[in-house]
């Protein structure tokens, strides 16, 4: 039996590839298929089952394509009615892979088809569980996401959440480990931890949902206390992985279409396609094309564009570092951004050559702003989140998380200098291109976050404490 975890830092996404003799189990997979079907290939095993813990609301699985492409059976737990050809297992009903059974348990509180696979070894012997958004390490799933679809408040969804984890989970022995579908930095929970492997007997010593003594009243308030509003594409990802959705062959084809300049130019007149800039933070505010959007691709790429891009059937022109353009394509069609419609060939040098017109964000380092902020009164935007701020931050600076940046508006005004920040870097640049796109025309971004304000001598908040400087 060989168990494997793939894990996906830019989701904070773990899928699993399972093997026993000559057959395999995936669970949870993401949208591009090839890297199970190779795996399957390289150790001559058929993939049997395509087991899925949920209806995912934060990434489009690759079940259908990889059902498809290998013949796998899709499985879900009990209560889901997707709209394809599916096994909807019972509660305890056994799964025969190779030598080894997986157990199917439903735990719904999460959602309502919510379920937790059990494996056991070739002696019989409960050997690890795949929770998928019921239990993380550190935390358990949020019961807000499907409230809507199954007509209950999450306080009673969170209810039936702590049903699930007493009955079902918290009665397995404690050496039996814990496979998660998500780590530190999803918006599917709130306080995990940064592992993305452990035992369950050590969450329940570390995990504050799992104490023993704790009431159903108490987990209720505890699990629901603290909700930010979930990600706007989290239902439209729902609703693709419940009903269906293009194979990523078509999407990869059609989004890496190369267009010249004017080809690019074109395009977007025509289809009111928003130009996505993936390059680095930097790079971008030295050029871009006009009214682009900067969402730099090493960064937490994929969550961003959900948050920010209002819609997933959004036309979508690319800008990027050349030869990266599938990487771009295939990390947006992870979160369900199928309309891509091409990228622009040789990259902004293209842009250039051509004569178009190009745009910039002036951006200033730590030391230079320090002399302006200590020598006038400027207006300094922080977009990190409300708790980064709280935590610590520069003395006069105004929080406008990059989360809900079109509600804070209003607050920034369009006469005048604007400085952003962030922690590193990349989410200022983001949010400068968001307001020069929208009629900001003095914005400046300030190099290197807070993370290089903190080395100056800026006057910061008493009593600053340590903080997780994240991009």
């Amino acid at each position: 039996m060989t168990v494997e975890q793939i894990y996906t830092g830019c989701l904070a996404q773990g899928a699993y590839y399972i093997r026993s003799e000559n057959e395999a189990v995936i669970i949870d997979p993401l949208r591009e298929v090839e890297p199970y079907i190779e795996k399957a290939i390289h150790d001559d095993v058929q993939i049997k089952y395509v087991l899925e813990t949920h209806f995912h609301a934060d990434f489009v699985s690759g079940h259908l394509d990889l059902a498809e492409k290998t013949g796998a059976m899709i499985v879900y737990g009990p209560t889901a009615q997707p709209k394809f050809k599916a096994h909807i297992a019972q509660d305890g009903e056994e799964l025969k892979v190779g030598k080894v059974t997986i157990k199917v348990l439903h735990t719904p509180g999460h959602t309502m088809e919510s379920t937790t696979y059990l494996l056991r070894d070739e002696k019989g012997k409960d050997y690890a569980i795949f929770s998928g958004d019921t239990l993380f390490l550190g935390d358990v799933g949020r019961p807000d996401l499907a409230q809507k679809a199954a007509h209950m408040t999450q306080e009673e969804l969170a209810g039936l959440l702590y049903d699930s984890l007493r009955s079902k989970i918290m009665t397995l022995a404690d050496d039996v480990i814990v496979y998660p579908a998500h780590g530190a930095g999803s918006a599917c929970g709130k306080n995990m931890m940064k592992e993305t492997v452990d035992t369950l007997g050590n969450q329940k010593k570390r995990n504050y949902a799992l104490r023993a003594n704790m009431t159903r009243e108490e987990f209720i308030k505890e699990v629901t206390e603290g909700l930010l509003p979930p990600p706007a594409y989290f239902p439209e990802n729902v609703k693709m992985n419940k009903e269906g959705y293009e194979s990523i062959d078509k999407v990869l084809d059609k989004g890496t279409r190369a267009l010249t300049a004017d080809e690019f130019e074109l395009m977007a007149n025509e289809t009111g396609a928003l130009v996505l800039d993936t390059r680095d933070a930097q790079a971008f505010g030295k050029g871009f094309i006009p009214n682009s959007i900067n969402i730099g691709i090493d960064g937490s790429f994929a969550p961003w564009v959900g948050a920010l891009i209002p819609s997933v059937s959004q036309p979508l022109l690319i800008v990027s570092d050349e030869g990266r353009e599938e990487e771009v394509v295939t990390r947006l069609a992870r979160v369900g951004f199928d309309n891509t419609l091409g990228y622009l060939k040789n990259g902004i040098k293209a842009w250039l050559q051509a004569g178009k017109e190009i745009d910039t964000v002036e951006s200033v380092d730590a030391v230079e702003f320090a002399k302006r902020f200590k020598n006038q009164k400027l207006r300094v935007f922080d977009v990190r989140k409300p708790s980064e701020f709280n935590a610590e931050r520069i003395n006069g600076t105004v929080n406008t998380p990059l989360d809900f940046l079109n509600e804070h508006l209003t607050e920034i005004p369009k006469d005048g200098e604007v400085y952003l920040h962030c922690a590193g870097g990349y989410r200022s640049m983001i949010a400068a291109s968001i307001l020069k796109a929208r009629g900001w025309h003095n914005v400046i971004d300030i190099a290197g976050g807070y993370k290089a304000l903190s080395e100056t001598k800026l006057a910061r908040t008493e009593n600053a404490c340590p903080t997780t400087l994240t991009k």
